[in-house]
């Protein structure tokens, strides 16, 4: 499967919506020094496109099940690339949050094409599959593009922005090799798939799964905010060992996800796989207020990595599952929007508790949000 050339495409392209965020974060001390930048509203040069993703996913998707996804995916290539490019010959924080904000959108449209399309590649396990190396895709990019953003960035915080300039090669790839098999559709259709459509998102489960979706991130990103701060103050670790930390948890993740979660799944049913995922999200981060060790910091951060791999393509598989073959792009990018959401909540759902609890609580509160998470999944269908 890996030899396939159009899903080398779509892995790339869909880490994209990681590269989003991962190459300013390493620079934005550089940009709030130079640029003189307020430090507190400058924070939202790295969080804004998760908002503009969630809103444009939903909405982009539904033009791609109509349109055609290469229609959606190849233009959104090549914002992506002028929008992320500008970053850098902009001078003040309202047209950088701008641009930012653009970029995300951008980033919408090739996470909902990018799912459509391979949502209708592959059917049945391979469909299981296809997800979960797109899960380990994302969580082995949220890694390196930050390590490589920092290290572009570290001749000039300018440099960095040109990053985001591959997205003009890979739509010239994808012309190529992911030829448009769907035509445009006319009113009749477009108003059947409509109401289709509300019919798949208004179902009870459905809405379960996108509520646990956006749950499952804020715990996720709790991780990716405070675990480097929490790190600093206990063991002032350097930024090369929040990597590593990072990284451990990273790795756990892709491994699973390529290569447990669809045998868990088959073996133990799809809701007893995410509930083992998010039981193992919450222990462990239960268990970081207690680490002052690094080697049992790194082991529960892989074991952190192997609860959302073990959650995420599941989750995705599920809904991909539910979705008729011309609402999958529309379906998944739902729960794309869903997924960023809560990306974008987590701060602000737990920045008070940081305020006013201190910073273990922030993690027992991610791990209770986690424990809720599945528990939602249990709650009788109608």
């Amino acid at each position: 499967m890996l030899r396939d050339p159009r899903l080398l495409v779509l892995l790339v392209a869909g880490s994209l919506t990681t590269m989003a965020g991962g190459v300013v974060a390493p620079i934005l001390p550089e940009m709030i020094q130079q640029l003189n930048l307020d430090p507190a509203l400058a924070g939202n040069l790295v969080s804004l496109h998760c908002l503009t993703i969630a809103l444009f996913s939903p909405p982009l998707g539904i033009v791609a099940d109509r349109m055609g996804h290469l229609r959606v995916l190849i233009p959104s290539l090549i914002l992506y690339a002028l929008f992320g490019t500008a970053g850098a010959f902009m001078h003040s924080l309202m047209p950088l949050l701008v641009v930012r904000g653009l970029l995300g959108a951008a980033s919408g449209g090739i996470a909902a094409a990018s799912l459509g399309i391979l949502g209708n590649m592959y059917q049945g396990e391979a469909r299981s599959q296809a997800l979960g190396y797109a899960t380990s895709t994302l969580t082995i990019m949220g890694i390196a593009f930050p390590l490589l953003g920092g290290w572009v960035g570290s001749f000039h915080w300018q440099w960095a922005f040109g990053l985001y300039g591959i997205g003009l090669p890979l739509a010239i790839l994808a012309a190529r090799f992911l030829p448009e098999k769907s035509s445009p559709k006319t009113k009749g259709e477009v108003k059947e798939t409509g109401s289709k459509l509300r019919h798949v998102l208004g179902r009870p489960y459905t809405l379960r799964l996108l509520c646990t979706l956006s749950l499952v991130s804020i715990a996720m990103y709790a991780v990716v905010i405070y675990a480097p701060q929490y790190l600093k103050q206990t063991i002032d670790a350097t930024s090369v060992i929040n990597g590593i930390v990072l990284a451990s948890r990273a790795i756990g993740a892709a491994i699973i996800s390529a290569f447990g979660a669809k045998r868990l799944a088959q073996r133990w049913g799809r809701p007893t796989t995410v509930a083992i995922g998010l039981g193992l999200m919450a222990l462990t981060l239960s268990t970081i207020p207690v680490l002052h060790q690094l080697g049992w910091i790194l082991v529960t951060a892989v074991f952190f990595g192997v609860g959302f791999g073990l959650v995420l393509p599941t989750l995705y598989g599920t809904l991909a599952n539910l979705a008729p073959p011309d609402l999958k792009s529309s379906v998944l990018a739902a729960g794309t929007g869903a997924g960023f959401l809560g990306q974008f909540i987590s701060p602000i759902l737990l920045g008070p508790v940081l305020a006013f609890c201190g910073l273990a609580w922030v993690f027992y509160a991610a791990a209770i949000v986690a424990l809720l998470a599945g528990l939602l999944l249990f709650v009788p269908k109608p």
